[in-house]
């Protein structure tokens, strides 16, 4: 699938401010995936700038600024080729228990029991959680804060799409799978507000086949549909701008624009 993205984030402050270090996670992780033009424009001009591959592999840009300004302009351009991933095995896949990790009590029997009832089945067990959570739960967009805790969203039945993925990570965890927040885009359209925003999904490391995606906010495997930014085990390690500014009782808005355009590639014949 080729993908066009003209990602535009504004901070603007009521007075002006001394701008501190920011890391930008912007740039499209080099996964099974062709970059065929990529462009960062930032405003004021950074004084020092330098590209960084973190050990998750994710690619960022680490700004630093001088003098006051009264507006950060971050804005982001690519366009780029997704392809999907091999298929997997209808096999179970071998898979080893681990301990150390508490999603809280609700969770873990929720997960148990998806986990029962797929008879012990890894991929079984990971698609039913896609499916469950995609059927029985209300999205909502929730453009700031973290996502809430697993526990309220198992209860709720509510959430926007990092909700659900904090959810669907803490349930796989419980029964003994790797999992890990991504955040990026995604070429489906269709959101509550008719908008277009940064995605989040969950990714599962199985062994023999890598870290493979789930979608609960669409029901779906993660395929050629979805462009990651960023990959770490929580949200925080994602998010796609970390920074701050220095200024007493200064005031600060956010505002963003986002324009995604996925076609098809007509060279790509492949079965969907």
């Amino acid at each position: 699938m080729l993908f066009s993205v003209r990602h535009r984030t504004l901070y603007t402050y009521s007075a002006p401010v001394r701008l501190g270090g920011h890391v930008l996670r912007l740039h499209p992780r080099a996964i099974d995936v062709t970059i065929r033009s990529e462009t960062l424009l930032i405003e004021p001009k950074p004084v020092f700038r330098a590209a960084e591959v973190d050990r998750d592999g994710n690619r960022s840009t680490r700004v630093e600024f001088e003098g006051l300004a009264d507006r950060l302009l971050i804005e982001s351009f690519f366009e780029l080729e997704t392809c999907a991933p091999p298929p997997l095995k209808a096999a179970a896949l071998p898979w080893r228990e681990t301990a150390g990790f508490d999603p809280g009590q609700k969770v873990r029997a929720y997960a148990a029991d998806l986990f029962e009832r797929s008879g012990g089945d890894a991929l079984l067990f990971l698609d039913a959680l896609n499916r469950d959570l995609f059927s029985r739960t209300e999205r909502r967009i929730r453009d700031a804060g973290y996502a809430q805790d697993p526990e309220d969203t198992l209860l709720r039945r509510k959430g926007a799409c990092r909700d659900l993925t904090l959810l669907f990570m803490a349930a796989s965890r419980s029964i003994g799978f790797s999992a890990r927040f991504v955040s990026g885009y995604q070429a489906h359209a269709e959101t509550p507000d008719g908008k277009r925003h940064l995605h989040a999904w969950p990714e599962v490391l199985l062994p023999g086949a890598g870290w493979r995606g789930y979608d609960p906010t669409h029901g779906l495997v993660v395929s050629d549909g979805h462009v990651a930014l960023c990959a770490g085990a929580d949200q925080l390690a994602t998010m796609p701008v970390e920074g701050g500014f220095y200024g007493d009782g200064v005031a600060s808005t956010l505002a963003f624009e986002l324009e995604i355009r996925a076609t098809p590639d007509a060279r790509d014949s492949r079965p969907r």
